[in-house]
Formats: C-alpha cells, sequence, structure tokens
C-alpha cells in the first residue's frame, strides 16, 4: 500500500495560505482541499464538527492535502492524542495563557520520553506508515493560540517552550480581552500593538507568526509580517458565493 509523505512543518520563507473548515462535512472538506489551499483546518472548538465528524473529514482531505491540522475544542490531553491518531498532522490549541499551558500542549503531541502521547497512532500510521511515530517530534506541530491578555503577558514565556515553532494569533478573542469588539480592530492602538508585539517576539524566538484572517486583510497581515494566515471559512465562502449569483441577477 503507498503510504502519503509526513509533510514538512510550516516555515518562515513562504507563506501558507489555509482554508478553516467549520462545517460539519465530508463533502465540503473535500472541496476545500481541492481548491489548493496550503492547509485546511477542521474546527472542533468553534465549528460544528465534533469527533464523530472528524474521522470522514480527514479521509475526505487528505488525498489532495497532507497538511491537515484540527483546532481542538481545549488543551486536553487525550483529545490532542485522538485527533492525531486520526490523521491530522498538527493541532491548534486554543487559549494557550502561559509556559505550563504550551508545555501540556506540545507534551500531549510528543511519545516518550519527549512528551505523553499514548501510543495508538491507529489511522495515521495506514496513511503515514512508521514516520507518523519515528517523525512525530519533528513533523507533528502543536500550535498554541495568542489570544489572552495572560497571553501577551507570558509571550516571550511561551515561545521559549521546546515544540513551539509556530503560534497562531486568535484576534477576535484578542480583541475581546483587550477591551474591544469582537474581530479585526486594525487601526486601535491596543490592537496593533498587540500584533506588533507578538511579531516581534516571534522574530527573537525563531517562531512562525500565524493569524486567522481573510482574503482582504491578508496582503496587510503578510507585508506585516505573518506567515501563515487562514483567508477563507466554508460557511462565509458559501454564503457570499450563493448571495453573489442572487445579487448579478439583481434579487
Amino acid at each position: 500500500m503507498d503510504m502519503m509523505e509526513v509533510p514538512e512543518p510550516f516555515g518562515s520563507d513562504t507563506p501558507s495560505l489555509g482554508c478553516w473548515l467549520k462545517v460539519p462535512s465530508s463533502t465540503t472538506a473535500e472541496i476545500a482541499a481541492q481548491a489548493g489551499f496550503d492547509y485546511v483546518c477542521v474546527d472542533m472548538q468553534h465549528g460544528m464538527a465534533d469527533r464523530s465528524d472528524l474521522l470522514t473529514m480527514l479521509q475526505a482531505i487528505q488525498p489532495h492535502s497532507r497538511r491537515t491540522l484540527v483546532r481542538v475544542p481545549a488543551n486536553e490531553f487525550s483529545v490532542i492524542g485522538w485527533a492525531l491518531d486520526m490523521g491530522a498532522t498538527g493541532v491548534i490549541v486554543p487559549l494557550v495563557n502561559s509556559a505550563a499551558d504550551a508545555e501540556a500542549a506540545v507534551r500531549a503531541t510528543r511519545y516518550p520520553p519527549d512528551g505523553d502521547r499514548s501510543m495508538g497512532p491507529t489511522r495515521a500510521i495506514r496513511i503515514f506508515g512508521e514516520a507518523c511515530v519515528e517523525q512525530a517530534g519533528e513533523a507533528i506541530q502543536c500550535i498554541p493560540m495568542i489570544e489572552t491578555r495572560r497571553a501577551l503577558e507570558n509571550l516571550d514565556e511561551i515561545l521559549a517552550v521546546p515544540g513551539v515553532d509556530l503560534v497562531y494569533v486568535g484576534p477576535s478573542d484578542l480583541s475581546v480581552n483587550l477591551g474591544l469588539g469582537r474581530g479585526n480592530n486594525d487601526g486601535e492602538p491596543a490592537f496593533d500593538e498587540a500584533l506588533a508585539a507578538i511579531l516581534d517576539a516571534c522574530r527573537r524566538h525563531g517562531v512562525v507568526p500565524g493569524i486567522h484572517s481573510n482574503a482582504s486583510l491578508a496582503k496587510r497581515r503578510l507585508e506585516a509580517g505573518f506567515r501563515v494566515l487562514t483567508v477563507a471559512e466554508d460557511d462565509t465562502a458559501m454564503l457570499s458565493g450563493l448571495a453573489a449569483v442572487l445579487d448579478h441577477l439583481g434579487r
């Protein structure tokens, strides 16, 4: 049986653009993977997919996209390990507020002696072979989210944790934590300063900066220094595409 090659980790040289999947559908997932994004991410925190949906979505994605992320619902050992056992090549972990939080997330993605992940790569080993075990420390990406005041206060300590090679900014939660409205708040000093602080810290620690974005903001984020950007969401793209047809017909 032919095995898929374990994907290389995200790098800082070439930007990676991704699609966010909130709809619990293998068909939607397959179409998004066929579109040619550098990665797709199944959202199990705020999206509608749960444990009963993830396996079939990964099966639909991975013939077309090797780099498949899952935003897990929480920084919880068993959920992180299970998502990786099903074949995810990385996890985005919400609400990482301290070095201890980051260390726990990393250890959940690593096998002993480097971590605490239980051995049982049930589906992953069938699609990636033994490489998914032998290369787990290098290939599996643990991606903490930076989205709170506490995370900003502890940024240097979080980025210094071994195994944290990429962080992902949640701008909506970050905005709310800064006392602003949800979403992006470009032009608000507190928001702009927070993004600048994250980018500066990532440069100092050699960590790749990622962020949840959209097509209209992507150029600005890339010019600022972000290198991993989610630029589309399945439900938003579906709604805007359908609405555009009616608008074109004057309805």
